[in-house]
């Protein structure tokens, strides 16, 4: 049975996005333009509380590409797949093609 995190508060759980290091026909890609450190959400915590008890909600939902900073988070191991804690505030935006 496989174990499911749900974050709590304005916790995100992110799956980072590995870029590959060549391309198909076997070039080998310089380290620069294979560093963009990116992720997928896999799950969001219902938000945190203001003052008066009102709910914040988390800027980002399931499925979202999401830009990370370089360094943060909490690195999580489910099974045999690493995956990171972050703060709402700490991701750096959303990602679209």
């Amino acid at each position: 049975m496989a174990k499911r995190l749900i974050p709590t508060l304005n916790r995100v759980l992110v799956e980072k996005i590995v870029p590959p290091t060549k391309t198909p026909a076997g070039i080998l890609l310089p380290e620069k333009s294979t560093k963009l450190n990116s992720g997928k959400v896999v799950a969001v915590g219902p938000g945190s509380y203001d003052k008066a008890g009102n709910v914040i909600p988390v800027g980002v939902k399931e499925g979202d590409n999401v830009l990370l900073p370089e360094y943060g988070g909490t690195q999580v191991f489910l099974g045999d797949k690493e995956y990171h804690l972050f703060r709402d505030e700490d991701i750096l935006g959303t990602l679209h093609d």
